[in-house]
């Protein structure tokens, strides 16, 4: 535990600043955490879903099919199954049901991504207003009669500007590469989505249309 000790004494002299960036720090991991996880149930949610329920509906069974996507969780199953509660309707009425779906469902892939953005924008100006903290306690110091004499002092301040400057800089980093990842996964499951939506309306249209000769025939 020496380190944690070291790492804690050193950032210590970072000056007051260093609280609002440590819990900057906090926030950015416990958000990417949580999203990645969601993100990643999402990815899983709709890999392979719709190839599963399209077979189920070429075999007849639809039940079968709205089993599989109530099995499943996230936007992807969601969508799927209100296009299989509308699978008896025209190919209009089903892709407007599933559109309508998809405008609840989708925005919340992109929940909390706005903070790290923030965080990204303002841990760089956490750490400059800590370097001009920093730069003002060590001019008070030297404008101090014992300044001069106090040599220790003054490097104390330049410590602190340096300090919080690059824990800013770090933080901003660091949020700003989780946040262009997640940004990139979400768009990956944005569009795994959109594919599945498309294979599935391509299937129940198919099989409209085999209805309907079907029906021809026998007429």
């Amino acid at each position: 535990m020496s380190w944690f000790a070291d790492a804690y004494t050193f950032l210590a002299k970072g000056g007051p600043v260093m609280v609002p960036l440590m819990l900057c720090s906090i926030v950015s991991m416990a958000v990417m955490a949580e999203k990645l996880l969601k993100l990643r149930e999402a990815r899983d949610g709709a890999s392979g879903l719709a190839e599963e329920i399209c077979a189920f509906l070429k075999r007849g069974e639809p039940q079968r099919a709205t089993a599989a996507c109530e099995a499943r969780r996230g936007p992807a199953p969601a969508i799927l199954l209100t296009g299989l509660e509308h699978r008896k309707e025209d190919a209009t009425a089903a892709e407007r049901a599933m559109t309508e779906t998809a405008a609840r469902e989708i925005p919340g892939l992109h929940t909390r991504l706005s903070i790290l953005d923030t965080i990204v924008t303002i841990a760089p100006l956490l750490g400059l207003l800590g370097t001009v903290t920093g730069m003002i306690r060590s001019f008070h110091v030297i404008s101090t009669r014992e300044g001069m004499s106090a040599p220790t002092a003054i490097t104390g301040g330049v410590a602190e500007a340096l300090i919080a400057t690059a824990t800013g800089l770090a933080i901003a980093i660091f949020t700003l590469v989780g946040y262009n990842y997640l940004n990139e996964l979400v768009a990956r499951v944005i569009s795994s989505i959109e594919e599945s939506t498309a294979h599935l309306l391509r299937i129940m249209a198919e099989l409209r249309e085999e209805k309907d000769e079907v029906t021809a025939l026998r007429a």
